[in-house]
């Protein structure tokens, strides 16, 4: 009985959830529909983009993805898309800097 109880216990620490975390999904999806974010990306399925679950699990445990997606979304660098064509990411025509880490947090929580 111990047992069970001190495993549910640590499950429920690593249970990381986007809203433990204090991001605001909601606010997160309407900046990437305002921004058509969709266009390219979906939350599960490869479009013209990568889906934002595969971009999390690339980027899953590595203390520098918050940094490294953001600059993807704000500095228009080039991307190699699926078919071998290369263009530029969109930038989020937001400069707040609470709604892009919200934005990528909610990507990466996915």
């Amino acid at each position: 009985m111990r047992i069970h109880l001190i495993i549910s216990m640590l499950l429920s620490l690593f249970a990381v959830s986007a809203h433990a975390a204090g991001i605001d999904a909601e606010a997160a999806k309407q900046l990437a529909k305002s921004n058509d974010c969709f266009k390219c990306h979906a939350v599960d399925k490869t479009k013209k983009g990568p889906s934002y679950k595969s971009i999390a699990a690339k980027y899953k445990g590595k203390p520098d993805a918050e940094a490294k997606l953001i600059k993807q979304i704000t500095t228009a660098p080039k991307v190699k898309l699926d078919d071998g064509t290369e263009e530029e990411h969109k930038i989020i025509d937001s400069k707040d800097k609470n709604q892009q880490k919200n934005l990528v947090g909610w990507i990466l929580s996915l």
